[in-house]
C-alpha cells in the first residue's frame, strides 16, 4: 500500500525566482551567482518489466492480452499507457474485461450519476479491448472450449 506524499511546508514551495527552498536562493545569491539556476532538464526512465497475461503471434502481429476483472488504483492503470509507448509496431496490447462497464477507481461522478468505466478509459487511450463473448474468432481455441462442455 502507497502512503500519502506529505505536503511541502508553505515556506518550501516554490517562491520568487524559482527557487525550491531558502538554502537554494542563498546559494544563487552567495557562492553559485555565476551559475545557472534550474537551466537544464534532464529526461529519466525509471525501468519496470511488464509480463502480459497472454500472447500470441498472428503472421507478423503479436498480440499481448491484459485480462482485467477490475483496475485497483490509477498507478495500475497509467502504467499499461506507458507500456503501450514502447511496444513495437507490431506489437498490440489488448484489454479482455470481465465487466467492462465498472466504474474506474476513483472516478468522479458525472452530473448524471454516472462514472468512467473501464471500457471507456480503454478506447480514450486507443486500447482495444473485448470481454470473453465478444473475443474475435481468430482469437478463439474452439478445440479447447469443446472439451471443457
Amino acid at each position: 500500500m502507497q502512503r500519502k506524499r506529505k505536503k511541502r511546508p508553505p515556506e518550501l514551495t516554490r517562491s520568487k525566482g524559482g527557487y525550491d527552498s531558502g538554502f537554494e536562493r542563498k546559494l544563487h545569491s552567495t557562492v553559485l551567482k555565476h551559475w545557472q539556476h534550474h537551466g537544464d532538464q534532464v529526461n529519466y526512465v525509471i525501468e519496470h518489466k511488464y509480463e502480459p497475461d497472454f500472447v500470441r503471434k498472428f503472421g507478423e502481429q503479436t498480440i499481448l492480452i491484459e485480462a482485467k476483472g477490475r483496475f485497483w488504483d490509477h498507478a495500475e492503470y497509467t502504467k499499461y499507457v506507458w507500456i503501450k509507448k514502447v511496444l513495437p509496431a507490431n506489437t498490440e496490447l489488448v484489454f479482455l474485461f470481465d465487466n467492462p462497464d465498472l466504474p474506474m477507481p476513483m472516478a468522479k461522478k458525472r452530473k448524471n450519476g454516472t462514472k468512467r468505466s473501464h471500457s471507456e478509459w480503454a478506447k480514450a487511450k486507443n486500447f482495444r479491448w473485448y470481454t470473453a463473448d465478444t473475443l474475435p474468432t481468430e482469437w478463439r481455441d474452439y478445440d479447447q472450449i469443446k472439451e471443457t462442455e
